[in-house]
């Protein structure tokens, strides 16, 4: 079987949620499949692959615009692989008929949180989910959630969604040293204590309540630290602090390469991850990696992660985010409890396990099960 994977978010500077599944997926199927061959179509030098498996082998499709529906379109077209692999929303209009297309759905925020989602991406956004709903040949959902979302909002049989999860490195993410943390520390300017949130700036994150809730703690010495690029529709988020007058108490550390995250989430009071939509939460599994208590939303992906080994919150209710970072602030025991429940949820998620998971996915496909 010839497998051809959309890699281009995987080389992308400044991986995020999206680009990092596409990335440890990719890497954990060559690693563990010698049998089927791989076709890795990128859009520009992969800088951060070292491959050397003879069933692997590379497209450099280079296009200032219009990248799938255009140069990728035209490679599957001429070259057609056995099944096309797209871990992110999208597949080219123009295919052969009996290309078979598997697709990751990631979530549907922009269905459901249309508001938080800028103009045009959100049109861009919804019509490629529908349009990947209706006519690809399976979908992968990364959670149960997403699977049920699929199937209420856009009416796609349960039997053309396969449920798998995302997954974590264990190997990067695991509990770091005083010594690593501390220099981490400095190299942020993090003096005090401090609450963690690891993600993308923007609404849907609910950050402007976590900022507020962080405000109505009084939490003494200590900072709310916000790891994340920015995205759209961030204006009031970062003016959020001088809105609550703790200015001196928030810090914007904008993007945080992977090899940095270890450390901060383990130095971290907790994690605080209140979103009021997600798909899935891998800060979630981060944070459990590293031996650090997380704060969640209640319902959804967030709890279908976390389980009971977080602390879980209504999102909208302010009040209940400032009782929760107080309780990880000043109960030992509790948080203790987190981190070892933590410790034992995040086994049953690696990235290996999940890319069997999806091969399995690939054979069905191509067997026409």
């Amino acid at each position: 079987m010839i497998i051809g994977i959309d890699a281009s978010r995987s080389v992308k500077d400044e991986r995020t949620g999206t680009e990092n599944y596409s990335y440890n997926l990719i890497k954990s199927h060559i690693s563990i499949d010698r049998k089927n061959r791989y076709v890795l179509y990128f859009d520009k030098t992969p800088r951060f692959f070292e491959i050397s498996r003879p069933n692997v082998s590379t497209r450099l499709l280079r296009a200032p615009r219009f990248w799938t529906q255009g140069r990728l379109a035209w490679e599957c077209f001429i070259r057609p692989p056995d099944i096309l692999f797209v871990p992110a929303h999208t597949i080219p209009l123009l295919r052969r008929p009996k290309l078979k297309t598997i697709v990751t759905i990631h979530d549907l925020g922009a269905q459901y949180l249309a508001q938080y989602h800028r103009f045009p991406q959100k049109i861009y956004l919804n019509w490629s989910t529908r349009y990947v709903a209706a006519h690809a040949s399976h979908l992968i959902s990364v959670s149960n959630f997403t699977k049920k979302d699929l199937m209420s909002t856009l009416k796609v049989q349960g039997k053309r969604i396969s449920v798998v999860s995302e997954a974590v490195n264990r190997k990067h993410f695991f509990p770091r040293s005083k010594h690593e943390i501390a220099q981490t520390r400095a190299k942020y300017g993090l003096a005090g204590k401090y609450f963690l949130y690891v993600g993308t700036i923007q609404p849907r994150k609910n950050l402007e309540r976590l900022i507020e809730a962080f405000a109505q703690g009084k939490f003494e010495h200590t900072d709310l630290v916000l790891a994340g690029s920015r995205g759209w529709l961030n204006e009031e988020i970062y003016k959020a602090p001088e809105k609550f007058s703790i200015s001196n108490h928030v810090r914007f550390l904008g993007y945080v390469p992977d090899e940095d995250l270890p450390a901060l989430y383990s130095g971290a009071i907790g994690t605080i991850f209140p979103s009021l939509y997600e798909g899935f939460g891998l800060p979630i599994l981060e944070s459990f990696a590293c031996g650090c208590p997380v704060l969640t939303s209640v319902g959804g992906a967030t709890q279908e992660v976390a389980q009971d080994a977080a602390l879980l919150v209504d999102p909208k209710n302010i009040k209940k985010i400032s009782n929760g970072m107080r309780k990880l602030a000043t109960d030992q025991n509790y948080a203790q409890e987190l981190v070892k429940k933590g410790s034992v949820r995040v086994e049953n998620f690696s990235w290996e396990s999940s890319a069997r998971e999806v091969l399995k996915v690939f054979d069905k496909v191509y067997k026409g099960k």
